[in-house]
């Protein structure tokens, strides 16, 4: 699921961090780049080489880097043990963990990734992230199951980003409790299925089964 480092995405790595620090105040774009250079820890050209495609370019990579970075963890901690449910909730807690210190540069990310000329590469970036979460939690499926547990997943992760974003409340507790009661929304509407499925089953003409 990573992607081995290379010398580009070391050069990208350097001149995202440096950027990112000016972000909350600069935003995505050449003000960030310009107050990074003035810094002294990237120069423009450096910046223009990592990352021909400006803004974009810098969100996308930091949302593919946030992903890898999550799929490691998950792996360090070794999450087979845990239930399905428990595995996605993690999976979703480390990824807001992670970006904890640069809550307002995924804020000013979403804005720019709300605009409608960018609506595909924000698509793009929320299926992959709910791909790695799910690849983390250890699903190998390839049915029709594939997809809707990517799409269930998409809606529950970005209600609760959305949620972190504007929660004060100590240790995120206030967003962990939200997670905590999307996930057993899902999980409710999951055994009401499988109850109609049952009961369509039981009550079904014998020749139709």
């Amino acid at each position: 699921m990573q992607d081995k480092p290379d010398a580009a995405d070391d050069l990208r790595d350097r001149v995202l961090d440096a950027v990112l620090f000016h972000v909350p105040f600069d935003g995505w774009g050449p003000a960030a780049v310009r107050a990074a250079a003035r810094d002294g820890a990237v120069t423009a050209e450096e910046a223009a080489l990592a990352f021909p495609g400006g803004a974009l370019d810098m969100i996308e990579y930091h949302s593919r880097r946030a992903d890898q970075r999550l799929v490691g963890e998950l792996e360090r901690r070794g999450v087979a043990g845990l239930k399905l449910r428990e595995r996605i909730t993690l999976a979703i807690r480390v990824r807001l963990e992670q970006n904890a210190g640069h809550r307002e540069a995924v804020r000013r990310a979403l804005a720019i990734l709300a605009l409608p000329t960018n609506a595909p590469l924000a698509a793009r970036l929320l299926y992959r992230t709910v791909d790695a979460m799910w690849y983390a939690a250890g699903d190998r499926s390839a049915d029709f199951s594939f997809y809707t547990k990517r799409a269930t997943l998409a809606a529950v992760y970005s209600a609760t980003v959305l949620y972190w974003l504007n929660d004060r409340s100590e240790g995120a507790t206030a967003t962990w409790a939200f997670l905590d009661r999307r996930i057993e929304d899902v999980m409710r509407f999951e055994r009401l299925k499988s109850r109609l499925r049952e009961s369509g089953e039981r009550w079904r003409p014998w020749p139709a089964r």
